[in-house]
């Protein structure tokens, strides 16, 4: 199902497809996330897809259980509601890569995006890129008093496995929606890989709750 104009999957909001546990509703339409593959060959290759089934055990959600490897510069993309974008090295966009990405945004698809094992060069790259398609300082902090830190788990704080730096998230907002949640802490949730690890990095170690609660928001907003 297309990306349209407006978030196609608010119809299924309308619809009483996605629902709360207990409602008496479930959900008839497997919701797809991709996982991008942009600048030639990056992409994620330790970022867990267990929040998928997470959030269909925590609520009537259905998903797919695996992520779709999809090229930013393709028409596929506009097939997904919800993309994840991660890597650990600086990169730039292609100029088709960076109009897919800004139409994809404002026609209604949502970016979860994570500098991989909090890498720095690719945090640049991508703070870059989002102050070249939507003005500088695109990407603003999220306060938790933001409903993402209370769609499915509570988080009142976000946790590193090292001490000493201060995480948060931060968004980009398009017409007062928000599109995009970018954390420049790795959101990966090595934990629930096979052969990764956060190598030094900075990781959030309640990623998996965040990313459900991103998951959900992007379905029900």
């Amino acid at each position: 199902m297309r990306i349209q104009d407006k978030r196609w999957f608010s119809g299924l909001v309308v619809a009483g497809l996605l629902q709360w546990p207990g409602s008496g509703i479930t959900n008839d339409v497997a919701i797809q996330c991709a996982n991008l593959i942009y600048a030639v060959s990056q992409t994620s290759r330790c970022f867990s897809d267990e929040f998928l089934s997470a959030a269909q055990r925590e609520t009537t959600i259905l998903t797919e259980r695996r992520f779709k490897s999809v090229r930013l510069d393709s028409e596929e993309l506009f097939g997904y509601p919800f993309v994840v974008m991660t890597g650990e090295a600086f990169f730039l966009l292609s100029a088709t890569e960076r109009k897919n990405l800004e139409d994809y945004l404002r026609k209604g698809g949502f970016l979860l995006a994570s500098a991989g094992c909090s890498n720095s060069d690719w945090d640049r790259g991508f703070r870059n890129e989002m102050n070249r398609l939507f003005g500088e300082n695109a990407l603003q902090a999220i306060d938790l008093s933001h409903p993402v830190f209370r769609t499915v788990h509570k988080i009142e704080k976000l946790q590193l496995n090292h001490a000493g730096e201060e995480a948060k998230l931060e968004g980009v907002e398009l017409n007062g929606k928000l599109v995009a949640i970018y954390s420049r802490h790795g959101l990966n949730n090595t934990a629930n890989t096979h052969g990764c690890c956060c190598c030094g990095g900075n990781e959030l170690t309640n990623s998996l709750e965040i990313n459900v609660n991103i998951l959900v928001y992007a379905l029900l907003h």
